[in-house]
Formats: C-alpha cells, sequence, structure tokens
C-alpha cells in the first residue's frame, strides 16, 4: 500500500493541454471512444474513468475531492427526486451548500480567514493542513502539512454540482439516476479544470444521445482547438514571459510607456490565455460528439460594462447572475435594494476568483460600475448613436484595462507604484526605442488586439470558408497553421492562468 501510494503521489504532474503527453492520452480516448461510441453505458464508464484519470494526473489526491463532490450531490439530487415537503428539500439544499462551500472554504480561503482575523485579533495563527495530516497519520503518506494547496478546478466543479443540486430542486430538472453518468457530467475532462462552468440541464440529455460527428463539426472542433492553441502558445505565453511578468513583477524598473505596454499587454494576454483553453476545451468536446457552452464573445468590443460581463467568462457570469442576483431579488426590487444586489453579486464573484482583497477590490469596481450602467440606462434610455456607442466601448474597454491591473499585482502596494509610473515617469523621448527594441512583441500585441477586433462578420466568413473548403486544402491549411505555433512558440510552457482559480 505505501508503495501504491509514493508511486500516486508522484504521477500528480500537471496535464496541460499544450504538452504532449496530454495529446497523447487524448488520441487514446479518441480511438477508444470510437470503439464503443454505439454502446451508451460502456462509452459514459469509459469517459468518466478517463475523466479521473485525467484529474488525478493534473490534480494528484485531490481526484478524492471530485469523487466526494459526486457522491454528495448526486445522492442529494436523489433525495430531493423522492420528497415532495418544502422543509426537507430546502434542509436538503443548505445541506448541499454546507458541505460544498465547506470544502470549497477549507481549501480556498482558510488563509484569508485567518489572516483577517490575525490583523484584527493581532496576532498570528499557525495554518496546518488537517486533511494532509489524517492522510499522513492514517495512511502513511508525507504530505506537507504547513501549508493548504489549492486544488485545481475546485472551483468550477463546485460551482457545476451546486447548479445541479439547485435546478433539481427547483424541478427545472430531473434528478440523474445512475451515478455514472453524473460523475461524467462532474468530472467530463475538457473542461474541467478551468471551465466552462457546465449546467447539468445542457450537458446530462447529451450522454443519452447518440454519438454524432458531422465533417462539419469535425473541422469546426479542428479550428477550435489550433485558435486556442495559437491564443495560448503564441501569444499570451510570449507576452507573460518575455514582458508582462517582467513589469509587474519590478514595475520601478521601467518607464510609464513600459508599465502601460505591459498593462495593455496583459489585458491581451489574460483573454488569449483563458479563452485559448476554452476553445480547446469546446474543440476536444466536440471530437467526443459533447458541445459546451461559448465561454467568450470578443469581450472587448463591449460598448458597456454589462455587455462586457455578457461576453466574458459567460458561464460564470450566467451562473451568478442565477444563483445570486436573481434569488437576491435582481432587479425586480427598487434601485437601491437592485443596487445593492448587484455589489453583492459582483463582491462574491471577485470573491470566487481568489482569496485576496485585491478580488474583492476588483468585483467591488466591476459592482459599481454596473449600479453607474444601469443608471445611465434609466436616466438616457438604451438606445445610442454611433458616437454614443464609440465612447461607451471607449470608456468601457479602459475600464477594464485599468482593473485588470488590481487584478494582476500580487499586492496592493504595487498597484499604487504602477499607477505612479503610470503618471509620472512617461519619457515620450525613448518611446520609440522601446518599440524597436521589442518589435517582435509590439506586432504580437497589436496584431492580437486587431484580431480581436474585426467585424464579426469577418470572423464567422473565414470559418465558413475554411471548413467548405476541399477536404486537401483543410489538411494543408490545419497542418501548417500546427506547424506555425510550434514554431512560433518561444518561451516555456505557462499553467492557463485560471487553474489558480
Amino acid at each position: 500500500m505505501e508503495q501504491l501510494l509514493t508511486w500516486l503521489e508522484s504521477q500528480s504532474a500537471l496535464f496541460l493541454f499544450t504538452q504532449t503527453g496530454f495529446w497523447i492520452f487524448y488520441a487514446i480516448i479518441l480511438l477508444i471512444n470510437g470503439l464503443v461510441h454505439k454502446n451508451r453505458v460502456l462509452r459514459s464508464s469509459f469517459l468518466f474513468i478517463a475523466s479521473l484519470y485525467f484529474y488525478y494526473k493534473t490534480g494528484g489526491y485531490f481526484f478524492s475531492l471530485l469523487i466526494l463532490s459526486t457522491i454528495v450531490d448526486y445522492s442529494i439530487g436523489l433525495a430531493l427526486g423522492q420528497t415532495t415537503k418544502t422543509i426537507p428539500r430546502k434542509l436538503l439544499v443548505v445541506l448541499s451548500l454546507f458541505i460544498n462551500l465547506s470544502v470549497l472554504a477549507y481549501f480556498k480561503y482558510t488563509y484569508f480567514i485567518l489572516d483577517s482575523y490575525s490583523h484584527l485579533a493581532g496576532h498570528s495563527i499557525v495554518v496546518i493542513d488537517y486533511l494532509a495530516n489524517f492522510f499522513n497519520v492514517s495512511l502513511g503518506t508525507s504530505f506537507n502539512i504547513d501549508s493548504i494547496t489549492l486544488p485545481v478546478g475546485i472551483s468550477f466543479f463546485t460551482f457545476q454540482t451546486i447548479s445541479y443540486t439547485i435546478d433539481v430542486y427547483r424541478r427545472e430538472l430531473k434528478p440523474v439516476r445512475n451515478i455514472i453518468d453524473f460523475g461524467f457530467y462532474v468530472s467530463f475532462f475538457p473542461q474541467l479544470i478551468a471551465g466552462p462552468i457546465v449546467r447539468a440541464r445542457t450537458f446530462i440529455p447529451q450522454i443519452y444521445r447518440k454519438f454524432v460527428l458531422s465533417d462539419k463539426w469535425l473541422w469546426w472542433a479542428i479550428l477550435l482547438i489550433l485558435g486556442g492553441l495559437f491564443k495560448k502558445m503564441v501569444i499570451s505565453d510570449y507576452i507573460s514571459i518575455n514582458f508582462v511578468d517582467r513589469v509587474f513583477d519590478h514595475p520601478l524598473a521601467y518607464s510609464g510607456f513600459e508599465v502601460l505596454s505591459a498593462v495593455y499587454g496583459y489585458t491581451l494576454q489574460i483573454y488569449c490565455d483563458f479563452s485559448g483553453y476554452t476553445d480547446i476545451a469546446l474543440g476536444v468536446a466536440l471530437l467526443l460528439g459533447f458541445r459546451l457552452p461559448t465561454n467568450f464573445n470578443h469581450p472587448y468590443k463591449a460598448t458597456s460594462i454589462q455587455d462586457f460581463w455578457r461576453r466574458w467568462h459567460i458561464s460564470l457570469s450566467t451562473w451568478l447572475r442565477d444563483y445570486i442576483y436573481i434569488p437576491l431579488g435582481g432587479n425586480k426590487g427598487n434601485k437601491l435594494r437592485t443596487s445593492f444586489n448587484l455589489m453583492l453579486t459582483m463582491l462574491l464573484g471577485g470573491l470566487w476568483h481568489g482569496a485576496a482583497l485585491k478580488f474583492i477590490i476588483w468585483g467591488g469596481l466591476h459592482g459599481i460600475a454596473l449600479i453607474i450602467n444601469r443608471m445611465l440606462n434609466y436616466a438616457f434610455g438604451k438606445r445610442k448613436s454611433v458616437v454614443s456607442k464609440f465612447i461607451g466601448w471607449f470608456v468601457t474597454f479602459h475600464f477594464v484595462v485599468l482593473t485588470w491591473i488590481i487584478f494582476r499585482v500580487e499586492s496592493i502596494e504595487k498597484t499604487e507604484i504602477i499607477f505612479a509610473r503610470l503618471t509620472r515617469a512617461f519619457m515620450p523621448n525613448n518611446i520609440m526605442d522601446v518599440i524597436f527594441s521589442n518589435t517582435y512583441l509590439y506586432i504580437l500585441i497589436i496584431g492580437g488586439f486587431a484580431i480581436h477586433f474585426l467585424p464579426q462578420r469577418w470572423h464567422q466568413l473565414s470559418k465558413l470558408t475554411f471548413i467548405k473548403s476541399p477536404l486537401y486544402l483543410k489538411i494543408i491549411t490545419a497542418s501548417l497553421a500546427l506547424y506555425a505555433i510550434v514554431s512560433l512558440h518561444q518561451s516555456d510552457i505557462l499553467p492557463f492562468i485560471y487553474f489558480r482559480f
């Protein structure tokens, strides 16, 4: 037993979409899925086991939490389906929320809570990972107990299981009878680590449908995967390693223009990183016969902050709307109550991203912006001229850019330094020298934004042109694109940003 556990610990290396190992794993999955797809039970069982293995390779022994979450909400869902009385049903939902949020709070918010208490009480508290200590005592493992490690993807699969229980409680979804099917939904590997957050009512019906993969969807999936790899490996990783990380780590060493360039660079980096993961996840799932929800819709084209949140991390923003904002009362109360609901929702949305004051401030700023947005709509209506739309876009885009500073910095103190460099350290004489010394970087930043801001019809036309082109041309194009991605990738492979949330 001890040798087995030691081997399991040694195998818990990160399993990235950008690693060759993942694509070997995925090729095997595609092959076996093709062999068993006509037997629904066998297919679901196989993909469930494969997904658990994927999470084990990514998160190590934390896959036990995934199993715990699966068993808890599967059992509660069955109990809700068999109970008609109001009070027992409410207690079951409370139990689900208590268990899921307690686990999430333990791993994600223990340090934040204890640090806050320490500041108020005036003395520090030593943090011990009691779960790791339990494993060490009971199984003879040697996990570090001096710090609590955040399991990758815990925020995503926790929100998925909570949404399932609430939907069953609301009678918007029938409980899943087969625990393998439910476990497959919770653990489906393409979106397990960084989303999108998938609702059971959109995914589970797909489990029972016949596997169909048309030529159109095959090539659309390939296009999604290649596009996601390009965003991550060519744009995001290079900008991060070669510029953004350096500037944010040591802002005092850079001029105001370089700091501003890094802020715009991070704005592009986080979009390419996160949407790149989503694109790959959608493509990988589609080749297995499952359609995941769109998570991004050119968010930097938004003409208001409300529009931004309809385009950015759509699965999270709709989750917050449906399970927090609307239950709080949404916009059905007076203006003050609506503003309170918006602010609380965005503060919780900020806290979802991490247990730090900067995320609460970031969420609060977006909450204030949404309140102002709603007040302006009340005052002037929603119909806008071309000029007002441009002004709305300009203000929204730069509000988002500036708030990304708070999201990115390691400490609030560095925010002050960065804003000081932006306002007091501009050196117009060296701008061209900076650009010429980092030509490739600025080509990536400008080119990345240019592609993002292209008209929607151009994006659609390019996709349709590729999908409708002759087979040989699609193969050549895809091969050249993959070769270009590998050739242009000039930095180390970085974990996806949202792995830490």
